[in-house]
């Protein structure tokens, strides 16, 4: 039988070892305080953080690591220099629970998230505006 889904961040988390959750809950609060606004939920099982609506960041954990998810295709590669030394793949930054990422860089990376997810609205605002206007 298949063990249930967790429904909250906290369930998630109490399915791994104390070094694995400690090194997650320091994620957790970091993104926190780089995005105070954001909204907690799980997608496709994982715990992620949600801000106006929009997929902002996600984390968790497997057998061998812990994984931060930029939630998009390209800020890993943005991030490049600054990720060198992480194991890495297009939407993923994988971590050692003894070896977190710092502080500081993923502040930026939710930070460069933030101003993403709010150029996307920006311009989607734009472009409803140029088409009402063309109706008009």
């Amino acid at each position: 039988m298949a063990a249930a889904k967790p429904k909250t961040i906290d369930e998630y988390l109490a399915a791994f070892s104390a070094d694995k959750r400690a090194a997650l809950e320091k994620l957790r609060k970091t993104i926190k305080a780089a995005a105070p606004l954001a909204e907690e939920y799980i997608t496709y099982g994982i715990p992620a953080f949600r801000l106006d609506g929009k997929a902002l960041v996600g984390f968790g954990a497997a057998t061998s690591h812990c994984t931060f998810f930029p939630m998009n295709g390209h800020t890993v590669q943005d991030f490049k220099d600054e990720l060198e030394g992480y194991d890495t793949s297009k939407g993923a930054i994988r971590f050692q629970a003894d070896k977190p990422l710092p502080v500081a860089l993923v502040k930026k990376l939710v930070k460069a998230r933030i101003a993403e997810n709010e150029a996307q609205r920006e311009k989607s605002s734009r472009a409803r505006r140029s088409k009402a206007a063309r109706k008009s």
